[in-house]
Parts: C-alpha cells; structure tokens; sequence
C-alpha cells in the first residue's frame, strides 16, 4: 500500500452492527478521534431489544430470571466466554452507559428490578431481555398480570398475525384476544410495510385516525399490543399520545426483520454520531489493512479506494458471517480483514451436529476469534496479533450468543472494555 493517508484518527472501528456502533459511542464520549466504517443496514435486522443474558444453560433453553446470576453461572462454567473476561460491575455501567445515551435522544430503553422481562413475538412465543424499549414494557406487563388483552394487526401487512400470537396462550391467558384493522387511509389492495406506516405515525391526524378505529374494539381491554410501528424518531411521544386518546396502556410487539425498532437504532446512531465527532463512513468496507510499526493504514471504499486512513488502534466489530467478518470454504472458517487465526473445530464434518435442534447447538456457532483479557485478537503463537487491534461482539470465540440470548449485551459490553483496553495501551 502506497497512498498517501487523507483521513488520521486515533481509533477505526470495523463494522457498523450493534457492536461498532456502541464503539463508537463509548469513543466519543472519551473524546477519541474516531472513525466508524461499515454497513449500517444490518441494524435493520435488529429485534431492538437489549438481552443480556436469557437463556442458561443452552442444552435446556431454560429462560433465567436474573442475568447477573445466570452470568455468574455461565461464565463459572465456560471461563472462555467473554463475558467471563468483564466484571459485572463493568457491564453494568457499559449498559447504563449506552442506554442513557440513547435516552437522551428520544429512544428511551428501561429495565425491571435487574431482572429479564418476557417479551411477546410475532411467532406466539415468548423472549426473555433485559433493557426493552419503553414501547415495549406494557406487554411484559400484562403477560405477566395476564390482565385484559387486545392483541392487534393490520389488515395487508406480512409477517405478524394477531390469530398466530394469541394461539399458544389461550388456556394460559384467557382474557388475551385479536382482531385485525386496515390501517386508515391507506389502500388495502396491496401489501403493507411497516416503514411507511411508521412514518405515517408522525402525522397527528394519522394517529387520530387509527385511534378512532380502535376506540370501538377495547372496550374492556386494560392493554393493546400493536406491531412495533410507531413512528421513527421519539416513539414514546407517539405511544403517550394513542394512550391518552384511547384511555389504555398500549405496547409495541417485535415484528419479523425489516424491524422498526432496528431502523430507530440504526437512524439514531447515524444522526448522533456525526454530531459527536465520530466520522462514519458509511455504507463502505474495508478493503485491506497494513500495519507499519504502531499504526494501521487501512484502504476504504466499494470496489475502489475512496479513502486511506491512518489509525493509532482499530476495533474490530465486523461480525460474522451475515456481516462478513467471518467467511467460510470447504477447507476451513477464516477471518476476512486481517487474517487472524480463527477458533473453530478442526474438520469441516465437526462443524455441525447430526441433529439440526440438536440441545447444545452446532459447534460452528462457537468460532470466532480468540483473545487475551483486554480483547486483543491472538495469532497462531498465542500472544497478542498487535498492541492496538482490538475485537468486540459476535466475532468473538466462545459463544452462541443466538441461543443463549445476549447478543446485544455481549456487543455492548465488549465494546466497552475494548475502548477502555484501547484508552489504557
């Protein structure tokens, strides 16, 4: 590599999922100069909830009531987890940290006496999480009073039906009810999307609009479950104003990807950010890295250079395969930036279990990049591959954060110690 730098900073994260952006945001708030680089549409994939931790151990699914004690377990009998390299106190305040920033721009996360709530799915199940969107809390609410409930699709729109949610709990929850509406004002002929009608939120006279039309169904119904709709920007305002108008507690349901709730969050960083002197270069990737003595040069675009970048440390936040930070042939798992040695099983034919549920999952969700306590990523000889190259979230070794339900916690938490870890070398 010969081009000449035209961007210096002190810290380049790799990857725009929750991992990096979290990054970013614990960078800037340290007053690092940082660069972000990635592809932010994966956070349109996001539930929008934060686990923590849900699901302990993986071989009975069984949901855990408290995280921190489920964390203590876990990382006592899987010292190799990346949680197990974090004390509690210092995930805590990574959480609090993250959430409070968020809250300050309108997006207002909560949790419940330290403990997970469950959350219902557009699938008729239940999830265990730990900071929720305040949206979303009155639905843990009434499932756990099992109070009157109305649950409520839109008449056009995929993937979410209030006939499928309610099915599971009819003996559990008799007083859980469905029904659907059109959405008013818009054609029916057609599918629906959730983005325009999130958007559509905004208006008061929409908002109105769809009070009127559900004003007739609830009477005596303490809560009403809509698919996670409203609006963008401050959907709480949104939530307070139907409440008020309608005289009940009104609750958001996760719905299948494209989610809202990832699109708020993913808007959301990519409006603070900039504003927080954190420069995104997004939608780019990297295209290669060499590393000169202390510092990284790191070529960006698409298929072209768009930039060169000097940096004093990276983070690297890429992801697996959905984001690309791991790629897979039919010999073995790679690491696709910098060529790190990965931890995986060592045949192909060990990668996955006969059985497709099998209790404890597939070894392959265990691969990922192995590190030292302050999450430098190891070479082949088992020592730091370099002083200032850092990794955080799902590529991490060690976990199967799908199923044990702490994917976001896990993102939050590791990006948090490798901003630290960076602040400190």
């Amino acid at each position: 590599m010969n081009q000449t730098p035209d961007i210096q900073c002190d810290l380049l994260i790799i990857g725009a999922g929750m991992a990096g952006m979290a990054a970013a945001v614990f960078a800037s708030t340290r007053k690092i100069e940082t660069v972000l680089v990635g592809i932010t549409s994966e956070m349109i994939f996001a539930s929008g909830l934060f686990d923590l931790l849900g699901v302990h151990p993986i071989e009975n699914g069984a949901f855990i009531e408290n995280p921190w004690q489920g964390i203590a377990n876990l990382t006592q009998e899987n010292p190799d987890h990346p949680y197990a390299k974090i004390p509690a106190t210092t995930i805590q305040k990574a959480m609090a940290e993250l959430v409070a920033y968020l809250n300050a721009t309108g997006l207002t996360y909560t949790s419940h006496r330290e403990c997970n709530v469950l959350i219902l799915t557009p699938a008729g199940t239940l999830k265990p999480s730990y900071y929720v969107p305040q949206t979303m809390l009155a639905g843990a609410q009434a499932y756990k009073s099992k109070a009157p409930c109305l649950i409520v699709d839109i008449k056009g729109l995929k993937g979410f039906s209030s006939r499928q949610i309610i099915a599971p709990f009819k003996e559990s929850w008799p007083d859980l009810a469905q029904t659907s509406i059109p959405f008013p004002g818009l054609d029916q002929r057609g599918e629906l999307y959730l983005e325009p009608l999130a958007r559509a939120m905004v208006l008061p006279q929409n908002r109105q609009a769809l009070a009127d039309t559900l004003r007739p169904l609830i009477n005596g119904f303490h809560y009403v479950g809509l698919p996670a709709m409203f609006g963008i920007q401050r959907p709480g305002d949104i939530c307070s104003d139907l409440e008020n108008q309608l005289g009940v507690k009104l609750f958001e349901i996760p719905t299948m990807p494209p989610s809202i709730p990832g699109l708020r969050l993913k808007e959301t960083f990519e409006s603070a950010l900039p504003g927080n002197g954190v420069r995104c270069l997004v939608p780019k990737r990297v295209l290669s890295v060499d590393s000169r003595g202390h510092d990284f040069f790191v070529r960006v675009g698409d298929a072209a250079t768009d930039h060169v970048i000097k940096t004093r440390g990276v983070i690297l936040a890429s992801g697996r395969f959905l984001g690309r930070g791991l790629r897979a042939d039919r010999m073995k798992i790679r690491e696709s930036i910098f060529n790190l040695p990965v931890h995986q099983p060592e045949k192909r034919r060990e990668w996955h279990r006969f059985e497709f549920l099998h209790p404890s999952g597939h070894p392959i969700n265990r691969a990922g990049l192995e590190t030292d306590c302050d999450f430098r990523p190891l070479d082949a000889s088992g020592q730091a591959a370099h002083q200032r190259l850092f990794a955080a979230g799902s590529i991490l070794a060690h976990q199967d954060w799908v199923r044990s339900k702490c994917g976001s916690g896990l993102a939050i938490a590791t990006a948090f110690a490798a901003v630290n870890a960076f602040i400190d070398t």
